[in-house]
């Protein structure tokens, strides 16, 4: 696993508020990873196999077995897939299980090509419609993600090209690529919380 010897980081179930004292770029982009990290972890833990499966409206995009999957695109090793939308234009709905491959995959492709192999993309991984295996893969390359950043000195925060997952993070700082990841932490953790929130309340569509 590319992901067992990296360095233990703080528990998902506290959050190191001297990181809001520590006046670098570092810092604070290490403070919002954590906290925002911590609130969707807590929330990860609760979730149901009903809750992960569920679809707000039939044939959302989701991981499914391959012998089911009816998507025009599809990526992952193993019996299951993650269903694709055809365009960025035509995202459509997703389901927890897809949130949380999407995550999955966004910090593997990242961490890998900043500070692993460089040589792990989308396709090449396993994912899970079960939702116990696919929260713990989650974890565990979000704390490889974590670890990183928190080893990182303060000096290489903005070096270009630390980052080899794509052309536009090659061309970057790397303080931009961690606001990216962070951004995609909040905005689909947000979807999370709202389809959860949905299915606990009794909403079915």
């Amino acid at each position: 696993m590319p992901f067992a010897s990296v360095a233990r980081v703080a528990s998902t179930d506290e959050f190191d508020w001297s990181l809001t004292e520590i006046p670098t770029p570092r810092a604070a982009l290490r403070s919002q990873l954590e906290f925002s990290w911590m609130e969707l972890r807590r929330r990860l833990v609760s979730v149901t196999q009903d809750e992960f499966v569920w679809e707000p409206v039939p044939g959302a995009l989701s991981v499914r077995r391959r012998s089911e999957s009816v998507a025009a695109r599809t990526f992952g090793v193993g019996d299951w897939v993650v269903e694709w939308p055809e365009g960025p234009d035509s995202p459509g709905p997703r389901t927890v299980a897809w949130l949380v491959a999407h995550l999955t995959e966004v910090l593997t492709e990242r961490y890998d090509w900043t500070f692993g192999g460089h040589r792990l993309r989308r396709p090449d991984l396993s994912y899970s419609g079960e939702v116990g295996p696919a929260v713990t893969a989650l974890t565990r390359v979000a704390d490889a993600w974590r670890s990183g950043i928190a080893e990182l000195p303060d000096a290489e925060i903005f070096t270009v090209g630390l980052s080899q997952a794509t052309s536009i993070d090659a061309a970057a700082p790397f303080a931009q690529l961690v606001l990216h990841v962070n951004r995609e932490i909040i905005h689909h953790g947000s979807e999370i919380f709202t389809l959860t929130d949905l299915h606990r309340a009794g909403f079915r569509g």
